[in-house]
């Protein structure tokens, strides 16, 4: 089975172009959403966090306050960055094998001719090992900034510019890239643009 990855800058776009392929019954895998399950309370995962960061890093009702941890991953520091190496630490192989078994399921089901792993961090990660291609979601940064700004009222451009800062640059998620989808416009046309790389990826399913 055809396994292509699908990445892009924080603001780019991603989870409206994966619920896009998701409406054409393409099984999508999204890192973040693993992600999100591995850190729900009584999950060994959060219990690493805490055990990382303290317990500051859950709230009163036992929740991950990712707005705390936020503020210190992408604290522009050296004690951010090591902050961020922890935590992707914790995270990353956890959410790899998850993705794997995901990816195995789907392969012995047998109805899928292609699957998108969303995968924010691709080109950063180095994972690039779990799939044959790789789809970047690219728009200019002033966009990203004010869709994030927008979508996740962030409480500063710094805060912002901190987190992609952080992600690689969009010069290097094009270098990796063998497909791209401009998301600079209307919704319409980003879901043309999905409809032609859908009946690609069908193509190259067939072809492989």
């Amino acid at each position: 089975m055809l396994k292509i990855g699908l990445t892009g800058g924080i603001g780019s776009g991603k989870t409206t172009v994966a619920n896009y392929f998701a409406a054409l019954g393409v099984p999508v895998i999204d890192a973040d959403q693993i992600a999100r399950e591995l850190v729900t309370p009584g999950q060994s995962a959060l219990q690493a966090i805490v055990s990382a960061f303290g317990p500051a890093a859950v709230d009163s009702t036992g929740q991950l306050d990712r707005a705390w941890l936020r503020a210190r991953v992408f604290n522009d520091t050296d004690i951010g960055s090591g902050w961020r190496q922890r935590l992707e630490s914790i995270l990353h192989p956890l959410i790899r094998a998850e993705m794997q078994r995901r990816v195995q399921a789907i392969m012995e089901d047998g109805h899928a001719e292609y699957c998108l792993l969303g995968i924010p961090l691709l080109v950063e990660s180095g994972q690039t090992d779990l799939v044959e291609r790789i789809l970047v979601v690219d728009a200019p940064e002033v966009l990203q900034r004010q869709r994030v700004r927008e979508r996740d009222k962030l409480s500063s451009d710094a805060e912002i510019a901190a987190i992609l800062h952080s992600q690689a640059s969009r010069r290097q998620r094009l270098m990796a890239a063998d497909d791209i989808i401009v998301n600079d416009a209307d919704l319409e046309k980003l879901r043309q643009q999905v409809l032609m790389l859908h009946q690609r990826y069908q193509s190259l399913a067939v072809a492989n």
